[in-house]
């Protein structure tokens, strides 16, 4: 049986803002997360085939649980 790996993941709350973080997979390369709230967001974590998928989405969610974010629009 497959494991969702958005169930084995926890993210902490958005550094910037407190929002909620939101793990999202591009297009079968890369994950990332971003602030559903702000738009801050992870650099994408790439992977080239499936065994390297969920190290990939761990890595996204390490950086944004250690708050290595970059900040979506400054302004706002």
């Amino acid at each position: 049986m497959k494991r969702n790996i958005h169930e084995e993941i926890e993210l902490q709350d958005c550094p910037y803002c407190g929002g909620a973080g939101l793990l999202e997979e591009e297009n079968g390369w890369s994950w990332y997360v971003t602030c559903m709230d702000c738009g801050s967001r992870t650099a994408p974590s790439e992977y080239s085939g499936t065994k390297e998928r969920a190290d990939a989405a761990r890595k996204a969610a390490a950086l944004w649980n250690i708050g290595k974010v970059v900040r979506g629009n400054i302004s706002e």
